[in-house]
């Protein structure tokens, strides 16, 4: 069965990539996609996210979008389950700064994101998608 996660993402599919932006169809950045999966989950946003630049807080070295996936989702256990959160290092020893969701595990596994020049697409998760993977998380259960 297809978690609602990921039911809901790919409802954003298509969405053209703009950045800080979070309306499904309109545009959105890969945190805005985020925003917008957890808009159709819990109704609110579980904070304001403040403006932010393209680099994120990268010249800083401040692990901001890892702080506040802490206060919000549990970290993922061993097993990489469709419907978890994923935050990604583009380069080695950089902030983490790039959110996709798990939409398949396994063999043929997939991950749904946004990004610029492509908006929001699946894609598979290849080797170097995969050795990017800084972190993942689940969902909190809904209170």
């Amino acid at each position: 069965m297809t978690p609602r996660v990921v039911i809901e993402a790919r409802r954003w599919i298509g969405t053209p990539y703009l950045h800080q932006a979070s309306v499904r169809g309109v545009g959105c950045d890969c945190l805005g996609l985020l925003r917008g999966v957890w808009r159709a989950l819990y109704g609110q946003e579980p904070e304001v996210v403040p403006p932010y630049t393209p680099d994120w807080s990268e010249p800083q070295g401040d692990e901001r979008l890892m702080a506040a996936a802490l206060r919000h989702m549990q970290p993922a256990g061993p097993a990489w389950r469709s419907g978890q959160v994923m935050l990604f290092r583009m380069r080695r020893g950089a902030v983490a700064k790039h959110v996709g969701l798990l939409a398949q595990s396994g063999g043929a596994a997939s991950f749904i994101h946004a990004y610029d020049g492509h908006g929001v697409v699946e894609s598979p998760l290849s080797d170097p998608w995969r050795r990017r993977v800084a972190a993942r998380f689940d969902f909190p259960a809904k209170g």
